[in-house]
């Protein structure tokens, strides 16, 4: 099936991001700078990276599932989406036990692969809805914006938002608000690529140099990801 460049684009654009912020907070950790990651552009930064990538999760799902819903069962489509699910929430489950060797005081127990491992899983019900999952999409948000005032003695709620006092992690991404980002990728793939087609015009720029370096990185985000902070941790340590 071939493939929207824009897309692509879009997640190599999120995952150079991406790159150039864990690059900021490792100089910080472990070469003793101090870029204010909390504030101002850097943060911006981080965040325009977790929310593009998180949001193109539900988009490509939302387009995927069109597709294959036209050659598979329902049976076959659950199986679908659980497997490929499983097997990024147990790359997930990989960096908990690499960071707890490492870092036991800020070990990622549900991180960005955590939770879109979970989440494809979470978003069968909801693949061929619209209104649904703008509106459900939009509660989630919310939910998880004052879930952060919220903490509980028990840590056995992180996946959903429910955060301890004290508690802190390299990479954390509960359900509530990121899993309404993914529903909003839903809804607007189901609205603007519905019947496996674009739904808006756009000039085809898939063979631009500047395009297809974006877009090559966009197709190979996931071993981008898994990759990209073992090198830049190595490169700072040798520098």
């Amino acid at each position: 099936m071939p493939r929207f460049f824009e897309i692509d684009f879009l997640r190599g654009i999120a995952i150079i991001a991406m790159i150039a912020f864990h690059a900021l907070f490792d100089l910080n950790y472990f070469a003793g700078y101090s870029f204010p990651l909390h504030k101002g552009a850097f943060f911006l930064l981080g965040r325009f990276a977790s929310v593009t990538f998180i949001f193109l999760v539900g988009l490509s799902l939302s387009i995927s599932y069109n597709r294959a819903r036209q050659q598979k069962t329902k049976t076959q489509l659950f199986q679908k989406y659980f497997f490929r699910g499983a097997k990024i929430f147990s790359l997930g489950l990989l960096i908990t036990a690499v960071t707890w060797l490492l870092f036991p005081k800020e070990v990622i127990v549900f991180g960005v692969l955590h939770f879109i491992g979970l989440a494809i899983i979470l978003s069968f019900p909801f693949l061929g809805r619209r209104k649904t999952n703008l509106l459900i999409g939009i509660l989630f948000i919310l939910s998880g914006f004052w879930l952060q005032s919220v903490s509980i003695p028990s840590p056995l709620l992180l996946w959903v938002g429910f955060t301890p006092v004290g508690f802190y992690s390299f990479d954390y991404f509960p359900l509530l608000p990121w899993f309404g980002l993914v529903l909003l990728g839903l809804f607007s793939g189901n609205m603007l690529y519905s019947g496996e087609e674009r739904k808006f015009s756009l000039p085809d720029l898939s063979k631009n140099r500047f395009i297809g370096f974006f877009s090559f990185l966009g197709r190979n985000s996931l071993l981008i990801y898994f990759l990209h902070q073992p090198v830049l941790v190595a490169v700072i340590l040798l520098l």
